[in-house]
């Protein structure tokens, strides 16, 4: 398995347990709370906090355990970035038209905010989806 693959398949774990873990913990006031009076704010700071913390932590143990791995970037690891990012940035562009409907009809931002967080959550596993199967299948 090629060094970048193993990065976006650590990568992909945490996009996908992060955002995981937030939900549970806000659904569970959703229950007995107005969604009004959820407080939401604190646990998706701590959700994006820790997301990028696990990932730069994660990168750079993989750093350390294969250096003469990660020092060999190729044009195809290139390549596969870019598609991934572009296909990420088109699911973030898409995505963020929820959230810009809701600011628009004056939503509660406790919607805003969580319509915002899913878009960057589908962007970033698009994206990362998008460089595993290229990894996997060829470019």
């Amino acid at each position: 398995m090629a060094f970048g693959e193993k990065h976006w398949w650590i990568y992909a774990v945490i996009v996908a347990i992060v955002p995981g873990i937030y939900i549970v913990n806000v659904l569970k006031q959703i229950s007995t709370t107005a969604v009004t009076e959820i407080e939401y704010q604190r646990p998706l700071l701590t959700a994006v906090g820790a997301a990028i913390v696990l990932a730069i932590l994660a990168s750079i143990v993989l750093e350390i355990t294969s250096p003469t791995k990660a020092a060999k970037r190729d044009v195809r690891d290139a390549d596969i970035s870019r598609l991934g990012e572009y296909v990420g940035g088109i699911v973030f562009a898409v995505g963020m038209v929820l959230p810009f409907a809701l600011a628009m009809t004056e939503a509660d931002h406790f919607w805003i905010a969580n319509s915002m967080y899913l878009a960057c959550v589908l962007s970033a596993l698009a994206g990362t989806t998008v460089k595993l199967v290229a990894y996997r299948r060829g470019l």
